[in-house]
Order: C-alpha cells, then sequence, then structure tokens
C-alpha cells in the first residue's frame, strides 16, 4: 500500500509545483547611467510582463537594438539581474545620443536620383540621415538595387566613425547578390496562351534582368487584352544557376456581340424613327491572339454600313501583325461606297505599335438625274496610309484603358472620269480618363479628321454622328470634309458593376461641298450597368447646332448592350 500512496503523494506535489510556476508571470524593468524619460520609454514600447525568462531575455536583446536605432550606438546590455523570483531588471549603459548619421557612398552604386527617394539634401560624396528614419531608407535603397536585377542584394551601413567634433559617419555598403536574368518562362493554368503577347505586348522576355516590382505590373497589364485574366502575381524558382519565372494565367471568353437600338423623332414628319447596329467580335478563338470583325449599321433612312476586318497579330513569333478590313456604305439610292485596306502593323513596345499599308476606295453614283448642289460622282481613290497607336491600360473593370492616341494619314489620288487629283487624309483620335479617386473620374477624348483636296464630292466625305462620336445625333448623319469632336464624361462609379455619368459634347464641322462651317453640341446623361450577360449602356442627349432654338425633338435615347460568350 505505502508505493501507490508515494505515488498520489509525489503527482500531488508535482501538479501544485507545475501550476504555480504557469500561474507566475516574470516582469522586466529598464535601468541606465542617467534617468530615462517617459517619451523615451513610449518610444522603445516595452513589453514588460512575460511567461518565460526566454521570452523575457528576447525582450532584453530587442531593447538594445532599438536604442541603436534610436541613437544610442553606444549602448550596451551591461547586465540581465535578478531582483526576485519574478522580477528581473535590464542594466543599459547608453552613452551619448546621435540625432543624424553622415553616410558616404559612391555613385556607382546609387545616383543622385535615387537617393532622392530616400533624402532630400544630397552632397557630392555623402548625405545625412536622422537616425530613426535609417532602417526604412535602408529598405528603400535595397528595393532598388533588387529592381536592378540584384533579386538578393542587402544594403547596409559599414565603417562607423567618429569626428573630432564627435559626429558620426559612417559607410554605404552593397552586400551584392548575384544579377538574376529571365532564364525561362512557364504559364500556369492557360497552356496554350499565345507567348508573343507575353514577349511583346508586356515586354516580358527572358535574358530580361529579373524586376519582381516590374513582372507585377507586366502581368497586370495582361488583364487588358480581355480574352485571359491573371490569377495571381507572377512567382520566380530561383536554381544555382537560372531564374524560372511562373504566370498563373485564365482564359476568358471575349467574343462580343453588341447590339443598339436608338429612338427618335423625324423632324419633318414628328414619327417614330429606328436606328442601330449590331457588332459581332470574335476573338482568341484559335489560341492566336486573332480577331474577326463582323458589323452591319443601320438607320430609319435607308443609310447601311457594313464593315469586316480580321486581325493576325504577332506572325510567326515576330512584332509584325496583318490586318484586312473591307467597308461598304450605302446611303439610300444616293451613292454606294466601299473602301479596302490592308495594313501591316509593328509593335515598338508594350504601349506603342506602327503600321503603313494601302486603302481604295471604289464609289458608284446611284441617281439617274443630278441633283443640284449635291456633287455625287462615279470615283476611285487610293492612298499609302501610315501611322501609329498608343494604348496605356489601367486595372479596372469597366474602365480598362486609361489613354489612348491615334493617328492614321493617308497619300493618294482620286480619279474620276480620267482626272486624277491628289489628297491627304488624317484622322486623330486622343481619350484619357483623369482618376480622380476611387469613384469619380473625368473622361475626355478628342476625334479629328480632315480631306484636303483641291475640289471635293458628297460621297467621299466623313461621315459621323451618334453614340460613338458626338451623341444627341443620328448615326452617320452628317457629311464633313474637316470634323472636330471632344467628348467629356463626369463619372460616378458606385462599385465595379455600375456608373453613371453626364454628357458634354462639342464639335465642328466643315463641309466644302455645300460651303458650310458649323458648330454643333449635345448633352445628357448616361448609365453604364454591367451585368451577367455583359455590358449594358443607356445613353439620352440633346443635340443642337449653334444658334439653333432647343428642341425636345432633338433628344435621341441610345441602347447598347455588349454581351460576352
Amino acid at each position: 500500500m505505502k508505493h501507490p500512496l508515494y505515488f498520489f503523494l509525489y503527482l500531488n506535489i508535482y501538479s501544485c509545483f507545475i501550476f504555480g510556476i504557469k500561474a507566475q508571470e516574470l516582469s522586466l524593468s529598464i535601468k541606465a547611467e542617467k534617468a530615462i524619460s517617459k517619451s523615451m520609454a513610449d518610444s522603445l514600447r516595452m513589453q514588460t510582463t512575460f511567461k518565460d525568462f526566454t521570452s523575457l531575455k528576447s525582450e532584453a536583446d530587442t531593447l538594445y537594438l532599438k536604442l541603436q536605432r534610436m541613437g544610442y550606438i553606444e549602448s550596451e546590455l551591461l547586465e540581465l539581474k535578478k531582483e526576485n523570483d519574478s522580477s528581473y531588471s535590464a542594466d543599459f549603459f547608453l552613452g551619448r545620443k546621435y540625432s543624424e548619421l553622415k553616410i558616404f557612398y559612391s555613385e556607382e552604386d546609387f545616383t543622385k536620383k535615387e537617393l532622392q527617394q530616400v533624402v532630400s539634401e544630397i552632397d557630392e560624396s555623402y548625405f545625412v540621415l536622422p537616425f530613426e528614419t535609417i532602417p526604412n531608407s535602408l529598405r528603400k535603397l535595397t528595393a532598388l538595387r533588387n529592381q536592378k536585377g540584384n533579386a538578393f542584394a542587402r544594403v547596409k551601413l559599414t565603417g562607423f566613425h567618429k569626428d573630432e567634433n564627435n559626429g558620426l559617419s559612417a559607410t554605404l555598403f552593397i552586400d551584392n547578390g548575384k544579377i538574376r536574368t529571365i532564364d525561362s518562362i512557364v504559364v500556369k493554368g492557360y497552356e496554350k496562351f499565345p507567348r508573343s503577347f507575353l514577349k511583346y505586348y508586356s515586354g516580358i522576355r527572358k535574358t530580361k534582368i529579373f524586376n519582381q516590382k516590374k513582372l507585377v505590373s507586366q502581368n497586370e497589364s495582361l488583364n487588358s487584352l480581355g480574352f485571359v485574366s491573371t490569377i495571381k502575381p507572377p512567382e520566380a524558382l530561383f536554381r544555382k544557376d537560372s531564374t524560372v519565372v511562373y504566370f498563373y494565367l485564365e482564359k476568358q471568353n471575349n467574343n462580343l456581340f453588341d447590339g443598339i437600338l436608338g429612338f427618335a423623332t423625324d423632324e419633318e414628319t414628328q414619327k417614330l424613327t429606328f436606328n442601330g447596329y449590331l457588332n459581332l467580335e470574335l476573338n482568341n478563338n484559335l489560341n492566336y491572339g486573332e480577331q474577326l470583325l463582323i458589323n452591319y449599321k443601320a438607320d430609319g433612312k435607308e443609310q447601311v454600313n457594313f464593315r469586316t476586318k480580321l486581325t493576325l497579330p504577332y506572325l510567326f513569333a515576330t512584332p509584325f501583325g496583318l490586318s484586312g478590313e473591307l467597308m461598304i456604305f450605302k446611303r439610300d439610292s444616293t451613292f454606294i461606297t466601299t473602301e479596302q485596306q490592308v495594313r501591316t502593323t509593328y509593335q515598338l513596345n508594350p504601349k506603342s505599335t506602327i503600321h503603313i499599308g494601302y486603302k481604295g476606295y471604289d464609289s458608284s453614283n446611284l441617281l439617274d438625274e443630278a441633283v443640284a448642289g449635291v456633287p455625287i460622282e462615279d470615283f476611285k481613290s487610293q492612298f499609302f496610309i501610315l501611322g501609329g497607336n498608343y494604348i496605356k491600360p489601367q486595372n479596372r473593370k469597366l474602365f480598362p484603358v486609361k489613354t489612348s492616341i491615334y493617328l492614321d494619314m493617308g497619300f493618294g489620288s482620286r480619279k474620276k472620269e480620267d482626272k486624277s487629283e491628289s489628297q491627304i487624309s488624317i484622322e486623330a483620335t486622343v481619350n484619357n480618363i483623369f482618376n480622380l479617386n476611387y469613384r469619380n473620374s473625368i473622361f475626355v477624348a478628342n476625334s479629328t479628321s480632315v480631306l484636303f483636296s483641291e475640289s471635293y464630292l458628297t460621297n467621299e466625305l466623313f461621315r459621323f454622328g451618334g453614340i460613338n462620336s458626338i451623341r444627341g445625333f443620328n448615326e452617320n448623319s452628317i457629311d464633313a470634309s474637316l470634323f472636330s469632336i471632344l467628348n467629356t464624361e463626369y463619372r460616378y462609379q458606385f462599385n465595379d458593376g455600375v456608373y453613371v455619368h453626364s454628357i458634354i459634347d462639342f464639335g465642328y464641322f466643315e463641309n466644302e461641298t455645300i460651303s458650310v462651317k458649323q458648330n454643333i453640341y449635345s448633352f445628357g446623361l448616361g448609365l453604364g450597368l454591367s451585368t451577367q450577360a455583359g455590358l449594358f449602356r443607356f445613353n439620352v442627349a440633346n443635340g443642337n447646332a449653334q444658334d439653333g432654338d432647343f428642341s425636345f425633338s432633338n433628344t435621341k435615347i441610345h441602347i447598347s448592350i455588349s454581351s460576352k460568350f
């Protein structure tokens, strides 16, 4: 019976001892050769109670590092003294506090422009930092070095020295890691993604210096393509002699069906008329990045516009692309014009392309008799075209393009009745979104086109008007040898799927065939709604000419639905 009795006795004593230790907390106080002010104690953010001695000692070591960073560069932890069973004191020697540090540098390591990210005043060989800013400044300089390809580089201070005036100085030292370049690229998720878009559209290429921040930005730019989305940021595998970058992509359906139905009141008959168009885009169905566009547009006055275009980017994995386009425009029983266009594009960089090509027109007069003041004749035109395009995307679902600039110039001649006449055509569009904050933005766009010629025909003029040019007017209802349209919108975005906007458009056009120069304008409101079916747009705008009387009959309602499938 003794053995079980001893066993329970030992067990009770052991349990009381263990629970007593667990219940007891250790405390830590700090001492120095001079009084520690309350503000200094607050800056240290010192923990005072601990569950065990290990965590207490770790805090004492941390206090030493904090004192060093505060400018007590001479400080030492002299003793960690046990006052009683539950209390300890950390005895420090503080020494002199230095408020700033003079840091010598070499321009071979950092340029003055780079150093200006951490300090404003820089001498030829040194700069001065307050002690409390040193850790954050070193982190920024390390990040700059990493962006240059030294993924494992670290910036630190060495050679601390006290001068005759008791000033403290040190030297900026770079522990250079191996400069890393991208040796291999792996796509996960969408393995059939056309790699030329990585190389030319996003600028991600092998042998380029590895830059994590830049890779994240380039990866996000792929979202603006429409047919692909990024699942997560790219990752890198650093092997001994190579660097492998992994991209995580997902294919998106990006075929578009777009329809617009417009309602308007005929100014002559005061009857309700309909106008609109259908637009079909087939994108990347062959995993090549190709696009087939088919567009049919008609209004209530027997005006018909048909367009089809095929675009093949990055032929044979090169920055060269090819596109072909056919357009047919028919105005009731007046004339019909056919336009053919072939162009070759070259990607200069991820945001810019240039193009050259050929454009030809063939127009026929459908009138049985000539109409006075309306010069319509059969003609053929040929143009050599060149131009460029700049697109800056942004990571916004509703507004994926922040800035767009397009220029197209044509140099050629028009031939009619065996007479040839030189002509120059210029078309330009510029638009930009000024993001004030997440919800508020201002959209500004300008479209300008001009045809230089000795004489003009009605069936060769530019045609504009409608939801895609100046709102509040019928589609392609205005003929012009020169026009310039300014579109403005103030946009308020409720969330990623809903926004409202104002409509204030201004325009100027000239029609040399009838000697007209006219200012026009429109104003209204619009709504955009992203649904599972696609993007729904509803616009109400009233268009008028300068000095014209306001009339509600000039109000146009435009409804647009862009559906992805």
